[in-house]
């Protein structure tokens, strides 16, 4: 008997429990729709969006700390009277971070530089273009120098005394070799006697004081696209360089002869990256950098009677940080300032530094003396899919003939000052003026002596360019 109880009790217990869950969960149920019918569904999503559009913001300032989405009001806080729960409450959540505690906000008074570039401002505009030409960023790039691989220099056969290496130029080891060949063949010709008077076959400049010791050229060589291509120019692969554009005759057919007279300002030197220095920089030789060699540049030329102007604001220094990104826009906007002042400029030189591999040391001697070597650059305003229509630059065609003059007189009567043209593919604000050039003098690995050395031989071949000879 006592058992049949027992059993009925655990049965009674038991069906208790199943209906008090099951009417538990009918009223959840109920209660649930209750809630659904009172809620606002819209003030959420609001609460919900304004929470998420403050963790991107939050992100993407600092990620990105030139661009900031939260105005600052007048005591240099964020302004808040509009700030929801949920954007309040990620704040605080995201304040935990020690990412946010030590990181610091954008500071007030950094100056927001306007673009005046139209090269940096079809940049921004035109970031699906950059997505299907990323190597433009990464491989080409703004900087203008190398990192020792593509044209870095020559072992020389013991040239340059203690020094191992030889910049790679026109004058170098292929021409050398070359030159052994008989003049009409597919060699240069090469000439020794001071006494030599330029030939309208050849193509380098004619000059009463340097006779030529290095290496001349047939026009019927140098309008030969590979052979040109072959000799004098390395390119970047972030361009092309095809034959519609490479025309030899054309460049030879320009005369860059100065106009006007040196009562006005002529030239004009400056720096995209003021702050490129050489091996033996520092407090016992402040002026071992690329101005030091423009300081010295512009007195040649001046002794030479050319009306100078030598720009040496730092554009790659921004709010006392490193900021080479747009260097070149910051420049941009100085030089055209400059250009605008003094219209009778005709030549602009932007003088630089290499950046080579550590171990590469290139100098050679030339006029008897250790010298870093010189690269002309050249910007081409294109990819290899074509012409990039918002670097257009009408001069681009003058600027190779420029610096292929430069590069045929310092072969001549230079040898092995020079190393091949480069091109690579933006503008590098080439175009201002048919007879701009960007000189790369040496390296990092160079002493400064080895680069005001360049400095010399340098003056003379744009003297020679300039005077058309």
């Amino acid at each position: 008997m006592n058992r049949r109880n027992s059993f009925l009790n655990r049965i009674i217990k038991n069906m208790m429990i199943a209906v008090i869950l099951i009417l538990a969960v009918f009223l959840g149920i109920k209660e649930a729709a209750e809630v659904g019918k009172k809620a606002d569904l819209s003030k959420a999503e609001s609460l919900v969006k304004e929470g998420a559009g403050f963790g991107v913001s939050y992100i993407w300032r600092h990620q990105y700390p030139a661009v900031v989405w939260d105005e600052e009001n007048s005591n240099g806080s964020l302004d808040k009277k509009n700030e929801s729960i949920g954007s309040a409450l990620f704040h605080f959540l995201v304040s935990q971070s020690p990412l946010y505690r030590y990181s610091g906000d954008t500071k007030k008074g950094d100056i927001d530089y306007e673009e005046a570039d139209p090269s940096y401002r079809g940049y921004i505009e035109s970031s699906k273009f950059y997505e299907e030409h990323g190597f433009l960023l990464y491989d080409g790039g703004e900087e203008s120098g190398e990192d020792g691989s593509v044209n870095p220099g020559i072992p020389a056969a013991n040239a340059g005394g203690e020094h191992a290496n030889a910049g790679d130029n026109s004058g170098g080891a292929d021409q050398a070799a070359a030159s052994q060949e008989p003049a009409g063949n597919t060699g240069p010709v090469k000439e020794h006697n001071s006494s030599v008077t330029k030939n309208d076959t050849l193509t380098c400049a004619s000059s009463s004081i340097w006779p030529i010791v290095g290496t001349t050229y047939l026009k019927e060589q140098l309008v030969d696209y590979d052979y040109m291509m072959k000799h004098f120019y390395s390119v970047h692969t972030s361009t092309t360089a095809g034959r519609d554009l490479m025309k030899a005759d054309q460049f030879l057919a320009e005369d860059f002869t100065l106009k006007g007279g040196n009562d006005k300002p002529q030239i004009l030197i400056y720096h995209t990256h003021s702050q490129e220095e050489y091996a033996d920089h520092g407090p016992s030789k402040p002026d071992a950098t690329v101005v030091g060699l423009g300081n010295y540049l512009t007195k040649l030329l001046t002794d030479k009677g050319y009306n100078v102007i030598h720009d040496t604001t730092v554009y790659d220094l921004q709010n006392g940080k490193l900021d080479r990104n747009k260097a070149y826009t910051y420049a941009l906007d100085g030089i055209t300032g400059i250009l605008q002042k003094n219209p009778s400029i005709e030549v602009v030189l932007d003088v630089h530094r290499d950046g080579v591999n550590e171990s590469l040391h290139m100098v050679n001697q030339v006029n008897g003396k250790p010298t870093a070597p010189l690269m002309f650059f050249n910007g081409v305003s294109q990819t290899p899919e074509g012409p990039i229509e918002y670097l257009a630059n009408p001069y681009r065609e003058q600027n190779l003939a420029f610096s292929f003059q430069m590069q045929l007189d310092a072969a001549a009567y230079f040898p092995n000052l020079t190393r091949k043209i480069y091109i690579k593919g933006l503008r590098y604000n080439q175009h201002l003026r048919a007879r701009s050039a960007l000189i790369e003098v040496g390296a990092q690995t160079n002493t400064y002596q080895e680069a005001l050395n360049a400095m010399d031989p340098l003056a003379e071949i744009l003297d020679m360019v300039l005077q058309g000879n």
